[in-house]
């Protein structure tokens, strides 16, 4: 399914974000919060649009992907960054490397989330972090009901405009609106090994910023 919006990935998450997906890819910057010579994977990074805020901190940067279609295109934008292909349940990388390990919009996709978690846990070294940027559940009631008729009414024919895919869009509707809210998510967190877990909301809690550590 991602192989096939991969061309115009960006720009369509744009437009159904009515814009707001720049600020959240510069909260997520501020939460890694990469220093030069540290190592960041960032997972589901797609055509690593997300990857590049970290790149320019001087952090290496693995963009980490599992849908080949997106890693083409990225490869084709950015020829220098280190795309790799894996499997946010079986990464391919040993234990204890990474700083920092983020993910955005990308562990709803994921088909086992606790498997994932603790893979992330794994590859961090101790002391080091995790950010997952994710749409989540407005915190003010009136808001969350005009943003679920938003989400099934009005985003698939929206993405029909832009999308290369729109049926995806149809799909990615239904899984943030079955998505686990702020607390469940950060009881995962902490059930996979993290410790000091915290989230904040962006947007209304539209999206959610959880932040774990691994301890030293």
């Amino acid at each position: 399914m991602f192989d096939h919006v991969a061309e115009r990935y960006d720009l369509t998450n744009a437009v159904l974000s009515l814009g707001q997906d720049r600020a959240w890819r510069k909260a997520v910057a501020r939460a890694v919060d990469a220093r030069p010579a540290q190592k960041v994977l960032d997972l589901a990074a797609g055509t690593a649009t997300s990857s590049l805020p970290f790149a320019r901190t001087g952090a290496y940067v693995v963009p980490c992907d599992f849908s080949q279609g997106m890693l083409q295109v990225g490869k084709e934008r950015h020829s220098w960054l280190p795309f790799t292909a894996g499997d946010a349940t079986r990464l391919p990388f040993k234990d204890d490397v990474f700083d920092a390990v983020t993910i955005s919009f990308g562990l709803r996709n994921v088909q086992d989330t606790d498997a994932a978690l603790r893979e992330m846990y794994r590859v961090t070294r101790p002391g080091g972090r995790v950010v997952i940027c994710e749409f989540s559940h407005p915190t003010w009631a009136p808001f969350r009901t005009v943003y679920t008729e938003y989400l099934m009414r009005a985003l698939p024919p929206v993405a029909r405009a832009v999308s290369s895919n729109p049926d995806a869009y149809v799909y990615l509707a239904e899984s943030i609106r079955a998505w686990p809210d702020q607390p469940a998510l950060a009881g995962r967190l902490g059930r996979a090994g993290w410790s000091r877990v915290a989230w904040r909301n962006l947007t209304g809690g539209v999206v959610t910023l959880h932040r774990g550590f691994k301890a030293s």
